[in-house]
């Protein structure tokens, strides 16, 4: 017989500012990521003790974030001792990553339970500080590429310059999101996805901006732009801004995974099912554009086409990534992050794999869509791309 992986439920936190202040800020990551573990096996009264693993995604993997992070917040969720944890760095994919692997080992049939989440605190401890002080490269990767690489910013620019995307392009999607967003808010779209944290009382997504405009985004300046750029990419126009990239965020957000017999047993109710998954290797200087290729790759695996597909999540790290994204692969762009992406509702690194998870399980049962792609760019080059069917 079949082994099926499925979604039996996805969470996640509301999104708070990534810095001093922001509503998350006072809440340590562990307790983050604990607060969605606790509530995912609560509202499905599920037994702790059945869930053979927890693999969580983290990026910044240091300070209060260090020491395996997933299993630090197993303990305290209160799970018991028996239960493991590990905690995993593809980067911006992490916890998409930490999905994908959770769904192999049931397929595999290695495990039947498997809790797949992920957390990022951006206010507590900062992006880059992970290398602080270091060269996390080394001299072999500098002789590969002797011009040098360069940060996610700068790649989202040379995207912009190669697929010809212009400002006002880019500030017209940005207030897309945010419009997109804030309508999902208002009609409580949301609201069976966000579970609240312990100690702070919000449930809205700090990040999103009723009424942003292209015209308001206009006057923001560049914000990846030097001298010694400008020089190296003179054919690059430098409008990549704070206004049209994602947020520096904190979250969390989880999924309950499991095979579709042990669901049946314990009468719970599978929501989706995973169909097929893929992660490719891009350019490092165009670190963002692996998401083209992963797409294609998952949707061949699946024996799907884009016309089977009724809802996409593809990660606004920057506008200029699905705008990319919807040029080379002709997909309907109606269906893309029909509930705002990540430049409204925030990219906390380590959970935004599961967090597009939750909100895509979600947009398919609202509108009874039948299948779902997510995808992913991520530092370094890499993309993960999968398929969920719903149930």
């Amino acid at each position: 017989m079949v082994t099926e992986a499925v979604i039996v439920d996805v969470v996640r936190t509301p999104v708070g500012r990534g810095k001093p202040g922001g509503q998350l800020s006072g809440v340590h990551p562990v307790d983050l990521l604990a607060g969605v573990l606790d509530a995912l096996v609560n509202r499905n009264d599920l037994d702790p003790g059945l869930v053979e693993d927890v693999i969580g995604g983290c990026v910044s993997q240091v300070g209060e974030q260090s020491y395996n992070l997933t299993r630090n917040a197993v303990l305290a969720a209160g799970f018991p001792e028996f239960v493991p944890g590990t905690t995993i760095d593809r980067q911006c994919g992490s916890s998409q990553q930490a999905a994908t692997f959770a769904a192999q080992a049931v397929l595999a049939g290695q495990a039947d339970i498997v809790i797949a989440c992920g957390v990022e605190s951006m206010s507590r401890v900062p992006l880059g500080s992970s290398a602080q002080g270091a060269d996390p490269y080394g001299p072999r990767i500098r002789a590969r590429y002797p011009e040098g690489l360069v940060n996610q910013g700068v790649s989202a620019e040379l995207i912009a310059a190669r697929w010809n995307l212009s400002r006002d392009e880019l500030d017209a999607y940005a207030a897309r999101s945010h419009a997109l967003a804030t309508a999902a808010g208002e009609e409580g779209l949301f609201a069976r996805e966000v579970v609240p944290v312990p100690g702070v009382d919000a449930l809205a997504d700090e990040t999103v901006r009723p009424g942003t405009s292209a015209a308001s985004l206009a006057g923001l300046q560049p914000a990846f732009r030097t001298d010694a750029l400008a020089a190296r990419f003179p054919d690059v126009d430098w409008r990549i801004t704070a206004g049209n990239s994602s947020p520096l965020t904190d979250g969390a957000s989880a999924a309950l995974i499991m095979s579709a017999d042990a669901a049946e047993k314990l009468d719970l109710t599978p929501r989706a099912r995973f169909r097929a998954f893929s992660v490719t290797g891009s350019d490092p200087l165009y670190m963002l554009t692996g998401v083209i290729p992963a797409t294609a790759r998952v949707l061949e695996r699946a024996g799907l086409t884009h016309d089977d597909i009724d809802a996409y999540e593809v990660n606004e790290a920057f506008a200029s990534v699905p705008l990319a994204w919807l040029a080379e692969t002709g997909a309907d762009a109606s269906k893309l992050n029909p509930r705002g992406g990540a430049i409204a509702l925030g990219h906390a690194l380590g959970s935004s794999g599961t967090r597009l998870l939750t909100t895509l399980v979600n947009q398919l049962e609202e509108t009874g869509g039948r299948y779902g792609l997510e995808t992913m760019c991520e530092g370094g080059g890499m993309a993960n791309a999968t398929v969920i069917e719903r149930i």
